[in-house]
């Protein structure tokens, strides 16, 4: 299957729960036991998989990289991002997700999120599915 790219707008920061592109990308690969990779090409962003059922959960996983990697005065990077530099890092910039009978194999309040530290921006993501067609 080639690479599926996506598109998505973001504020400054936040995290977009993109686990519906995930799902259009296997079930358009027609892939039935695999993975699907979801990748970001971007050093200001990330991908993560977490709760998708309390959006107070984002809040909270924002509010925490906030508290763990604050701005500070001491940083020397001239575009004064570099916190969202060190979240991005920090949380990775891809996730693999096993496949099995053509479906996601997440847990049941697993989503998977496009992170966002350093917007607004135009963002894009990858989903590139790997496995066998065929079933069996």
């Amino acid at each position: 299957m080639k690479t599926k790219e996506y598109t998505l707008h973001t504020e400054r920061e936040g995290l977009y729960d993109v686990t519906a592109q995930v799902r259009e990308a296997v079930r358009e690969s027609g892939v039935q036991s695999g993975a699907a990779v979801i990748y970001c090409p971007h050093t200001t962003a990330g991908i993560t998989i977490n709760e998708n059922a309390d959006p107070d959960v984002r809040h909270d996983l924002l509010l925490g990289l906030r508290e763990a990697f604050p701005d500070r005065r001491a940083f020397r990077h001239a575009e004064g991002n570099s916190a969202a530099h060190l979240k991005s890092s920090c949380v990775g910039t891809s996730q693999l997700v096993l496949v099995e009978d053509g479906c996601l194999l997440l847990g049941t309040w697993q989503g998977v999120y496009f992170c966002e530290f350093d917007g607004p921006r135009t963002r894009r993501f990858q989903v590139k599915v790997l496995g066998d067609s065929a079933v069996g």
